[in-house]
């Protein structure tokens, strides 16, 4: 199989169909860039928002503090209700009530967890 002295053969047969497989190879290479991009995004971006926003942690301990106050004047006032009414049965007063401390518990640990973490390194 011996080429003709003079004839350069092409290096790439840049037919219809060639470009088309290019053009899937592209779209592959670009697929898996973003999907990596994406999937470091999810270590990346809590990182990012938690350096952006701790300035203003002080009013968001507020804003917790002062929506849990408010939830639980709510839920431990005396209010007049009705009977028939959600707030007449007791078991859904007493699951408010403890939803309420479930969740100052949380809330405790998240604001003490800060304090507390140095000790366990």
């Amino acid at each position: 199989m011996s080429r003709p002295f003079g004839k350069s053969v092409p290096f790439m047969n840049l037919t219809a169909d060639g470009a088309g497989k290019r053009a899937g190879e592209r779209a592959a290479l670009a697929t898996g860039g973003i999907a990596a991009l994406l999937a470091g995004a999810c270590c990346l971006g809590p990182l990012v928002i938690v350096t952006r926003f701790e300035p203003y942690q002080p009013v968001f301990i507020a804003v917790a503090l002062a929506a849990l106050g408010w939830a639980g004047w709510r839920i431990y006032r005396p209010a007049a209700c009705e009977p028939g009414g959600v707030c007449a049965v007791p078991w859904v007063r007493r699951s408010y009530r403890i939803g309420l401390w479930i969740v100052a518990a949380l809330l405790l640990v998240v604001l003490v967890f800060p304090y507390i973490a140095p000790l366990f390194y």
